[in-house]
């Protein structure tokens, strides 16, 4: 790093535990690279705790901002339990945490998952924490200290960008969140097969718990409404970005969402912005099927005419690397593999690693 240059300004789209993961990976890279951070989040969760809060407080659902939050928190002590405090989720009241690290004492270490469960990818889980029949008495079980704490501080400011500005200092935030947009949006998807007995027929499942759980073969995806407006601190982070990256995450809840914003893709295809797609490790529910190149392939689908600079794989994961090769070339892009998943085999990034081989790419561009 020279003296007084100036800090490399990225953007990160997603949503769930694939943006969490990225953007952890960028805290890594920024001590390098000298990173503004920005993460742009999906709005259309109506699962869980985020789903309960949508729907009773008529709320952006806050589980993916709060993740996002977290992700960026600042390594001090302090700041750390806080980020836990906000991940930490309610057990049903018979089963309360105690000192002594009694039966809901795991709820810290699984309290990153609203409908999403832990993954290379990010993915949604059909197993969404909520509220079981007997817990009927209890309003708090399954909800995270930090959604709630965000639709609070919502309803207090009156504003989600400065409830998200607010909530960032508590947690000495190494970077903004920002929602993509200001109002909370629904997904839907025309889906082929999701009933086994009727293979070729195709179907509506509407909702993104449903979509990110549906186990057919997705054919299109969209937003309800369908041009929901950008929120415009987003729209002028993606104008000033030195980098735009995408993924990993659930590639049709949490990265292409996105693209289906008018004013936000508008944005992204005019920013003078580099471009970079992680890829996930393995296919999740709702992409099942979908090859690696198919993944690329499909951000092309949703917006034409985009070009990326590069796409970054696992070289264990990807498979074979020839079709990933032509599906990044034909957007414009090189293909890098680097060792980016976790050491234990499972399918899930590991942030230090992933920073590792954001180093030289993202430097690249100075």
């Amino acid at each position: 790093m020279t003296g007084g240059a100036r800090r490399l300004r990225v953007v990160a789209f997603g949503g769930g535990h694939g943006l969490a993961a990225s953007l952890r990976a960028l805290r890594h890279s920024a001590p390098d690279l000298e990173l503004d951070i920005t993460a742009v989040v999906t709005v259309g969760d109506d699962g869980g705790s985020s789903g309960r809060l949508r729907a009773e407080r008529d709320s952006l659902p806050p589980g993916d901002l709060r993740q996002a939050l977290a992700a960026l928190a600042d390594d001090d002590p302090f700041d750390q339990r806080t980020a836990a405090l906000l991940q930490y989720r309610f057990a049903p009241g018979g089963q309360r945490r105690h000192r002594d690290g009694g039966p809901a004492a795991g709820m810290i270490a699984g309290a990153g998952a609203d409908s999403a469960a832990p993954g290379g990818s990010g993915a949604t889980s059909a197993g969404a924490v909520g509220p079981g029949p007997g817990d009927r008495q209890d309003p708090l079980a399954g909800h995270a200290v930090g959604n709630l704490l965000l639709v609070g501080l919502m309803e207090l400011l009156g504003d989600p960008i400065a409830a998200l500005e607010h909530a960032g200092r508590l947690v000495g935030a190494r970077g903004r969140v920002l929602p993509m947009s200001r109002h909370a949006v629904g997904i839907e998807a025309d889906v082929r097969g999701a009933d086994p007995q009727r293979p070729d027929e195709m179907i509506t499942v509407r909702g993104q718990h449903a979509v990110a759980a549906t186990p057919g073969h997705v054919e299109a995806v969209r937003l309800v409404p369908p041009a929901p407006p950008a929120c415009p601190s987003a729209l002028a982070a993606v104008a000033e970005a030195d980098w735009l990256i995408f993924g990993p995450g659930s590639w049709y809840t949490s990265v292409l969402p996105h693209l289906l914003v008018p004013q936000l893709a508008d944005a992204i295809m005019s920013s003078p912005a580099r471009r970079l797609v992680t890829l996930n490790l393995a296919a999740d529910i709702e992409t099942h099927g979908l090859s690696v190149a198919d993944h690329l392939a499909a951000l092309h689908w949703y917006l034409p005419g985009l070009r990326v600079d590069v796409v970054l794989a696992d070289a264990k994961w990807v498979g074979e690397p020839e079709p990933v090769h032509h599906a990044a070339q034909a957007l414009g892009a090189r293909l890098v593999l680097a060792p980016v998943a976790v050491a234990d085999g499972s399918p899930r990034h590991d942030p230090e690693s992933l920073g590792v081989a954001l180093v030289p790419v993202l430097g690249a561009a100075r």
